[in-house]
């Protein structure tokens, strides 16, 4: 990557978002062409962070459904969507290269109004270049399974585990008060944004989707939710299945759910 800074974000769903990252999908479909061409932050809608950057290479032609049917392998839309409709307005592929995730998702302010680019100010602009370094100064293993290896080499421990209540998937929250205690101290903020911690943690979640966030001290929850919804989804949540949450490192967690 050139030593050009982002300073545009582009907000993405999941799971959208997720198959970029993982390099499993090269275009992104949307309802309009865009003028910008070059590097841009990828942004999970709802979490607040860049997850990571890609360089946007070209936005092609208005695609019909037997075209995009066709071009699955590039948007990973299942056929079902796109007869159904469902998704006839999103019909622009921007082509995406050089994907990057980041080793540590940076946090974002996101303006009032902004809905598909955001301008991203000079401190995030720097702190991505900041992950960015360090990626790259990282040994990074060279298949899948060494990845697998090195991941299970790292110290893990269980700090809880909480039964999910009806309550939990329609508010799309987890309660942590049985081990509540075992998160940093500086880790815990108040009841809102305004009393937020002096410090983070990040947890992991699924194919490497990470959430940085503190801890609501007053209710004993995640404070950033936004992607609960998701992670209930993935795992076909029900009440009575039980969210496992683990330390990998200081101030690094994963969650998981058992049925």
């Amino acid at each position: 990557m050139s030593d050009t800074r982002v300073h545009k974000g582009l907000v993405i769903d999941a799971p959208w978002i997720s198959l970029i990252l993982a390099g499993q999908k090269d275009w992104e479909m949307r309802s309009t062409a865009t003028s910008h061409r070059g590097w841009f932050g990828l942004i999970w809608k709802g979490l607040g962070c860049v997850y990571g950057v890609a360089r946007l290479a070209d936005v092609g032609d208005s695609l019909s459904p037997e075209q995009m049917v066709k071009t699955f392998e590039h948007h990973r839309i299942p056929e079902e969507m796109i007869r159904s409709g469902a998704v006839a307005k999103w019909n622009k592929p921007w082509h995406l290269v050089d994907v990057i995730r980041l080793p540590t998702p940076v946090r974002y302010r996101h303006p009032n109004g902004a809905v598909t680019w955001v301008e991203l100010s000079e401190a995030v602009s720097v702190a991505i270049e900041e992950q960015l370094a360090l990626q790259n100064s990282a040994p990074m293993p060279t298949d899948h399974a060494d990845q697998e290896a090195l991941s299970f080499q790292s110290e893990r421990r269980t700090i809880g585990e909480s039964v999910l209540t009806s309550g939990n998937l329609t508010h799309k929250h987890i309660y942590l008060r049985n081990f509540f205690d075992r998160f940093p101290k500086d880790a815990i903020g108040g009841s809102n944004k305004q009393q937020a911690a002096t410090r983070e943690i990040t947890i992991s979640w699924r194919n490497g989707a990470q959430v940085v966030t503190d801890l609501d001290g007053t209710k004993k929850l995640f404070r950033a939710r936004g992607w609960i919804g998701s992670f209930f989804q993935h795992y076909d949540a029900q009440a009575g299945d039980r969210v496992v949450v683990e330390e990998l490192a200081p101030y690094r967690y994963s969650v998981r759910l058992e049925k």
